[in-house]
């Protein structure tokens, strides 16, 4: 437990004062009377708390005490929720004591699955635009290379798959002109596919004789050579052999963990995040567990081991049960396993039930590729679930999620929380299974292309009814699935209230705002396994709390994406302060 420093006045939030906006039908609040019968823990004492908060509009996310006025804490924990008067009797001359003047409080924000350790790693070296001509790229690389003379391979990020694929010259040949004599790997905005010149393809071992990897594709022009587009699992095991060139690369993850990812995300109001791809081979765990042994951690973390597609299974479940680690009295967990089921729609690698529109890849059938198929899924579930992992499937076509589930319905013990995640096509007969299986429906609506606005890009892939109701958070709440809502960041910014803002606005497919926040909270804490400790406002639960500057319940989905976070605790411990 970490100690909270008393004073003994009270104190007085800085920030903007709740503002009375208008609401508008999507954020409709619930019943805002503050609950007369307080929430009180039975070890709590009069007069001995640590942190007092009242003149608050708090939103609990316990239905049956949603809103309340006070919250007093003792020491990490909640002992009272309730009004101002039951919470005066708490304060003694050590408390703080912190007048909310009206602004609103919430459980500490979860982001389900995000990449934490990649999105903001010091590693990557250049940047280069999202699109640009082919001499413009070459400018750009050619001086990455100037700037990092040294450098065994250059690693960067930031085209579009589609830029390379209208380029009128060979990707291949664009980057051998800017780096002839040195490994060049760029990873695309998705991160599901890598840009490669020559000589990485020759340290991979990689010619035109070679045959695609499990869950990847070697790009090729019409004359059947690789064209430096490595898609899905091809571009992953380059990228590693990248990573591991860099001895610093540990380093790197450690210190863009520390001073940058952490404190931004306390400052999005961030309380727990699971990594959806820890790179085990790559020194993530080592990284994840530096910080937390040095105590440096300001978020409760569950690590997604990732399941390499191309790695023996015998050997690979040997090695991830032995990393296990889940004690709830810590703040790091290693409780979960990630795995791809496919790949993306704009690479034609979903895994789809009905062939594509359009023949990129070649691929056999034309409906996608599986990273793991479902009878090897069925192996690992069986595996691995009695030694306590939950599963986080990514799935964007119907048949990979299809498949993810009978998965799920032919192996699981029924005991595990698996999660699919992204969920962009899904076959309307498999939305009821869900709920029967048990198993959480993970989305991401936060970036700009899930708007429903966006929808028809697809219907050159896919056609105009497939290409309907991506993401169907509403269908999926309306079937009584367990929602939760993350961001995949990089891939969509991290803020919690773009996300909710996206998710009552994207009409048909909007969900309430109560909804919304439940997904962000206590539904991502039962993802985490951690329930019971933090997701909810409620005596006895561990004080992750966010104070935000206004009522969202009395904004419009434009005044939610403006929200400001003023402050946010965890385990009652301020980490971020405005």
């Amino acid at each position: 437990m970490r100690a909270t420093k008393m004073i003994t006045s009270s104190v007085l939030i800085a920030g903007l004062a709740l503002s009375g906006c208008n609401s508008d039908n999507q954020t409709t609040s619930p019943t805002t009377k503050p609950t007369s019968t307080p929430n009180v823990a039975q070890t709590s004492d009069i007069n001995s708390a640590t942190m007092v908060f009242t003149n608050g509009r708090i939103y609990t996310v316990n239905t049956e005490q949603p809103w309340a006025q006070a919250v007093v804490l003792q020491d990490n924990k909640i002992v009272l929720v309730g009004s101002n008067e039951q919470a005066q009797q708490y304060i003694g001359e050590t408390t703080q004591h912190i007048d909310l003047q009206g602004k609103m409080m919430l459980p500490g924000f979860h982001d389900v699955h995000m990449h934490p350790l990649e999105s903001a790693s010091e590693a990557t070296q250049f940047t280069v635009p999202a699109a640009a001509t082919a001499g413009e790229y070459i400018d750009e690389v050619a001086y990455a290379a100037s700037q990092h003379p040294t450098a065994a391979w250059l690693i960067g990020y930031g085209h579009e798959i589609s830029t390379l694929l209208e380029m009128s010259d060979s990707p291949l040949a664009v980057l051998d002109e800017a780096v002839p004599d040195r490994p060049v790997i760029i990873m695309e905005q998705t991160s599901h596919s890598m840009w490669v010149n020559s000589k990485a393809l020759a340290l991979a071992g990689l010619s035109a004789r070679s045959i695609d990897p499990i869950g990847g594709v070697l790009g090729r022009d019409e004359q059947g050579a690789l064209n430096g587009i490595l898609y899905d699992n091809a571009g992953n095991q380059v990228m590693e052999l990248a990573m591991q060139s860099l001895p610093e690369a540990a380093q790197s993850d450690y210190l863009g963990l520390i001073e940058y990812t952490m404190p931004e995300l306390n400052k999005a109001g961030i309380t727990s995040i699971s990594d959806a791809r820890t790179y085990w081979q790559r020194d993530h765990l080592e990284t994840w567990q530096r910080v937390a042994k040095e105590g440096k951690l300001t978020l409760r973390v569950a690590l997604g081991l990732w399941a390499y597609p191309q790695m023996n299974d015998n050997t690979q479940l040997a090695k991830l049960k032995s990393l296990y680690q889940s004690n709830p009295a810590e703040l790091l967990q290693v409780n979960q396993v990630k795995f791809y089921m496919d790949g993306i729609l704009v690479n034609t690698t979903a895994a789809m039930h009905e062939p594509y529109l359009e023949n990129w890849l070649e691929l056999d059938g034309n409906r996608g590729l599986n990273y793991f198929s479902q009878a090897r899924l069925e192996k690992y579930i069986k595996a691995l679930e009695p030694t306590g992992f939950d599963f986080n499937i990514h799935g964007i076509g119907d048949r990979g999620i299809h498949e993810a589930l009978n998965a799920v319905e032919k192996a699981s013990n029924g005991q595990a929380r698996h999660r699919i995640t992204h969920l962009e096509v899904i076959d309307p007969a498999d939305l009821p299974r869900f709920d029967k299986l048990g198993v959480i429906a993970d989305a991401q609506v936060a970036g700009d292309f899930t708007d429903p606005s966006h929808w028809p890009d697809t219907i050159p892939l896919i056609g105009a009814e497939r290409a309907q109701d991506l993401v169907p958070i509403r269908s999926l709440v309306d079937n009584k699935a367990t929602l939760t809502l993350s961001s995949d960041w990089n891939v969509s910014p991290f803020n919690p209230f773009i996300g909710l803002s996206n998710a009552v606005s994207r009409q048909p497919q909007a969900i309430t705002l109560a909804q919304a926040i439940e997904a962000y909270t206590l539904n991502s804490a039962y993802a985490m396994r951690q329930e019971q400790r933090v997701g909810s406002i409620e005596a006895g639960k561990l004080a992750d709390l966010v104070v935000i500057d206004r009522d969202l319940f009395e904004a419009t989905a434009t005044q939610i994406r403006n929200a400001q976070v003023v402050m946010t605790l965890l385990d009652g411990e301020i980490v971020y302060q405005r």
